[in-house]
């Protein structure tokens, strides 16, 4: 079959893969807007948290099954590609301050009263929080949720760059936004052209068909930091913010030093990187992370360990997440055309489990 394939983001990339471990003789064209590379996409700026549980608290229970599944397919995904370390599953340590221990019973509660597996989510005193991340011992509550976890976004973009390069039969057309989309056709500035079947998944470029489609702002910092080691992706519950705190390891490991500048990514040696966040803004703005966003990420981050006071901020990344009113995925499938979007901001939880979704209960298949 001859498949198209717009939008080179994260679901548009683990689409591909899908269709290729089945059909590797398949003729893939992607159209991607900007480079082939993905670091415009919403999928790039992610911290690629897979936390079902903690998502729990505004998502329907439809999102903790997809992100139970995702979390099952991942692995095999990342090992395809050949991101043999890109996947961790060592579980997520969520804590507050003393003041704010109302908002994380609240919080608790609201989970275990939404799933059934409750005994998936640990009580941990100050002791036992320390057992799990030595330098968070000074919170004297938390509750860590063993089965979570997290992917490396940055990397899957880059490698999976790598992996669909080996195939003859995988072609980017770079910097070409799709205008219009119809069962079997493709059209750009360029013109129209034909395919077998047409997957849709441009996030926000689909708005000339959905009319409820809109974009949620996210904001994120990366730091690096030589005097602290945070191995799992840890949240802190506040009245205004959910600050999440995801580890990175140091440097970037398997992408070369040219892709490296191009992100703005750093190779500080010794020191361990994580990607700071919380913000979910109503709005469509690209712009750069705002004073007050920078403002209240980093000095929750200092409160969670003094030494963070002496990391360095080497990168800052906003994008906008699609989005439906009801903030649910949506997939569309009609002869000759497959439109998949609006999974918000659960791109890496939800995207391998919404993929399957789309191809084993559509009617491509058949």
């Amino acid at each position: 079959m001859n498949i198209a394939i717009a939008g080179a983001g994260l679901v548009g990339r683990v689409l591909a893969l899908n269709l290729l471990r089945t059909r590797p003789d398949m003729q893939i064209t992607f159209y991607e807007k900007d480079s082939k590379e993905g670091v415009s996409a919403a999928g790039f700026t992610a911290a690629g948290m897979l936390a079902p549980y903690a998502e729990l608290e505004t998502a329907e229970s439809v999102i903790f099954e997809l992100g139970q599944r995702s979390i099952e397919l991942w692995p095999d995904l990342l090992k395809e590609i050949g991101l043999y370390d890109g996947y961790q599953q060592k579980g997520t340590v969520i804590t507050a301050h003393p003041q704010d221990m109302g908002e994380l019973e609240h919080f608790i509660r609201l989970l275990r009263y939404k799933v059934d597996t409750v005994g998936e989510i640990e009580d941990c005193n100050g002791g036992e929080i320390g057992a799990i991340e030595p330098d968070l011992a000074q919170h004297q509550k938390g509750f860590f949720i063993p089965s979570e976890g997290v992917v490396d976004a940055q990397r899957f973009m880059a490698f999976s760059v790598n992996y669909f390069e080996r195939f003859e039969n995988v072609s980017f057309r770079e910097y070409t936004p799709v205008t219009h989309i119809e069962a079997g056709k493709v059209y750009t500035d360029e013109g129209v052209e034909q395919f077998d079947w047409v997957f849709d998944t441009r996030g926000l470029g689909a708005k000339e068909h959905f009319d409820d489609l809109r974009g949620v702002r996210g904001e994120v910092l990366w730091v690096e930091a030589n005097d602290i080691d945070i191995t799992r992706p840890t949240r802190l519950m506040h009245p205004r913010y959910k600050l999440y705190i995801v580890p990175r390891g140091s440097g970037c490991e398997g992408i070369d030093l040219e892709y490296c500048k191009e992100c703005k990514l750093s190779q500080t040696t010794g020191y361990k990187r994580y990607i700071i966040g919380a913000t979910e803004i109503e709005s469509e703005d690209f712009s750069p992370i705002s004073v007050r966003s920078s403002m209240e990420l980093l000095s929750a981050l200092y409160t969670v360990h003094p030494s963070f006071g002496e990391a360095r901020v080497v990168n800052s990344e906003t994008n906008c997440r699609p989005a439906f009113r009801d903030n649910l995925p949506r997939i569309e499938n009609e002869k000759g055309l497959t439109r998949i979007n609006g999974l918000y901001r659960h791109g890496y939880l939800l995207s391998p489990a919404v993929v399957e979704k789309a191809l084993t209960e559509g009617i491509f298949r058949q």
